[in-house]
């Protein structure tokens, strides 16, 4: 299953809407992600599993790039 998290980059800050990114991650669960990207300095707001027509519109965006974790 393909999953989007949103994530700020800094844990440390305020979360702040503007500074929000996301990254596509496969996975079998939503916890497999958020153990994956645990190390990482990530603030994780949401993970989101994504399939069907919702999954083809990201696919079609520039920044769509699937993670490796």
């Amino acid at each position: 299953m393909i999953f989007k998290v949103y994530y700020q980059e800094n844990r440390s800050e305020v979360t702040i809407r503007e500074n929000t990114k996301a990254l596509y991650a496969e996975a079998a669960s939503e916890r497999e992600v958020r153990q994956a990207l645990k190390n990482r300095p990530y603030n994780i707001e949401y993970v989101q599993a994504i399939e069907g027509p919702y999954l083809a519109y990201e696919q079609q965006s520039p920044n769509y790039r699937l993670e490796k974790l």
